[in-house]
């Protein structure tokens, strides 16, 4: 596993054309019809909501923008993080720079990713699924390419009653370094940008790993 420092992820292409806005594009390790865009600024402060079709982006104006995008299928806003979904056919180069153009028009016209002005907008509670998905997003973009450098992989296999459940799995299954990984790096990164998360809890049995924490008896 990896003592982890929290970073941009690896070898992932920057999207600076505009001066002021600086967006990274990485494509989903798992998915290759999803792409995570970091941006260097919130866009949903502190929160997370998932938009599966044009019809349920009525009341955000970030994503209603990028729905008009020919190939946007669906729409994660986490924080700083907005994950798209596409069109199978729509191929990621043309649609990358399209989608970094919408979201610095949508920053430069001071309107909130869920209704209102930035100063005053309208926030709703993300459901389980929906926070679940915010927290993979998460760490498919900031943790994982790090992790896998090490042959190790984390993810997110539920939620309840404020507990998010994860495993680990490959070179972090028993590792001794998953402890720090998981409270310096998965709990230090979540619970910050995701609110209705109180826990963090690791499901993976590092017993059946190649190191595992407490010696075989």
């Amino acid at each position: 596993c990896v003592r982890w420092a929290r970073g941009s992820p690896r070898n992932a292409p920057s999207m600076s054309e505009s001066p002021g806005i600086a967006i990274r594009a990485a494509t989903s390790l798992g998915d290759p019809d999803m792409c995570t865009f970091s941006v260097d600024r919130p866009l949903l402060p502190g929160r997370s909501r998932f938009f599966g079709d044009i019809g349920q982006a009525g009341g955000s104006p970030l994503a209603s923008r990028l729905f008009a995008l020919p190939g946007v299928a669906s729409v994660l806003l986490a924080d700083n993080l907005a994950t798209i979904g596409r069109a199978q056919d729509r191929p990621w180069p043309e649609l990358k720079v399209a989608i970094g153009s919408a979201i610095r028009a949508h920053l430069h016209s001071g309107l909130a990713a869920l209704g209102g002005t930035a100063e005053s907008p309208e926030i709703l509670p993300a459901r389980g699924a929906d926070i679940c998905m915010a927290a993979q997003t998460l760490l498919d973009a900031e943790m994982n390419p790090s992790v896998a450098a090490h042959g190790g992989k984390i993810s997110v296999t539920g939620f309840d009653e404020g507990k998010l459940f994860v495993t680990m799995s490959g070179g972090c299954q028993g590792c001794a370094s998953s402890r720090s990984t998981l409270r310096n790096g998965v709990e230090s990164l979540i619970l910050r940008a995701i609110p209705g998360i109180a826990e963090i809890v690791d499901t993976t049995d590092h017993m059946a790993g190649q190191k595992p924490y407490y010696p075989r008896r």
